[in-house]
């Protein structure tokens, strides 16, 4: 078991140094905004082609297939299976509401026990009801359905218990596909971009706030320690998972209760041990002189523009464009 490579959520990949490594973070952050904000009010073709532009990119972008391959998979494959049941189940718009009581339950405990019985209504051609009157001898025969005049249907499969209607369909796309997005957007973002030149991207967002007397450079350096501790994190637990599987205890004769013992053990050993790492963290910048971000120059990233970013920006523009032209729904 290696979380480090079958879960590499959060980590960056340095080597090989890809075309999406090159861009300024800035841009990359503005790329992620922008595919959190785009499925939003988007039609359904819109949002599947935000989930293949993402698997073009990382194709594009050539990242190893080791890498992403196992990652994607099962994204893809939790993303397919919320879209079958999503379609699968009912949409809702069929549920008839009966309420158990009548709504005047004075007035319907009044009414006689035999009702009596509705007079017949005159017809239109006898509507004095004159005898001398003679009926029309020629019966409206039924006349068969008219013709659609489009193909729409709003039921489109129909095989019980099988049923799939036009919004569980709309509704599934719109549910596996922001799914997909939310969390393969963020996961590429910081595999092609390191943890320095993340903060510094939000410092540089969040200067303006400075005016306004909030601590902008502690509130980065905390997001740099906190990415810095992700690899940190993931390996405790491999570590200590490693030691409980090297015992060889056997798991049926211990049962729940002393199973739970055992975990909560180890829970409180991972604990300890990240308590203990932050320590050393602390310890090893106050032995460098750092005692404050105000008193300590930060230097996070230089950033520099390359015509690739401004290649970036231009894509950006035309992405809009296309999503207030075609993408949004009816």
């Amino acid at each position: 078991m290696d979380l480090l490579r079958s879960l590499p959520l959060g980590l960056y990949l340095e080597y090989p140094r890809t075309w999406l490594h090159r861009l300024d973070p800035r841009i990359k952050l503005i790329w992620l905004l922008t595919f959190l904000v785009a499925p939003l009010l988007a039609n359904p073709i819109w949002r599947l082609s935000l989930v293949g532009l993402l698997i073009a990119l990382t194709i594009l972008a050539g990242i190893p297939w080791r890498v992403w391959r196992q990652q994607m998979g099962w994204l893809l494959f939790l993303s397919f299976f919320i879209f079958t049941l999503t379609s699968l189940m009912p949409d809702g718009l069929k549920a008839a509401h009966q309420p158990r009581l009548p709504s005047d339950e004075l007035a319907f405990a009044q009414q006689p026990a035999s009702l009596p019985t509705p007079t017949p209504a005159k017809p239109w051609y006898n509507p004095f009801g004159d005898s001398r009157s003679v009926a029309p001898t020629s019966q409206t025969s039924a006349q068969p359905p008219l013709p659609q005049p489009t193909d729409y249907r709003y039921v489109l499969v129909r095989q019980p218990p099988i049923t799939i209607t036009r919004r569980s369909l709309d509704l599934g796309i719109r549910v596996s596909t922001l799914l997909f997005t939310l969390i393969y957007s963020t996961n590429l973002f910081l595999l092609t971009t390191a943890p320095e030149e993340i903060t510094a991207a939000i410092e540089s967002f969040l200067s303006p706030l400075r005016r306004l007397g909030l601590p902008v450079t502690e509130i980065t350096l905390t997001l740099t320690l906190a990415l810095r501790f992700i690899p940190v994190v993931l390996e405790e637990i491999q570590n200590l998972v490693r030691s409980v599987s090297t015992r060889a205890i056997n798991w049926r004769k211990l049962g729940l209760r002393k199973a739970a013992q055992v975990w909560l053990m180890v829970l409180e050993r991972l604990i300890q041990n990240l308590l203990l790492r932050a320590e050393q963290i602390a310890s090893a910048m106050g032995v460098r002189g750092f005692t404050s971000p105000n008193q300590h120059r930060v230097e996070w990233y230089q950033f520099r523009w390359h015509r690739l970013d401004w290649a970036a920006i231009a894509a950006l523009l035309l992405f809009w464009c296309a999503r207030f032209l075609w993408g949004n729904a009816a």
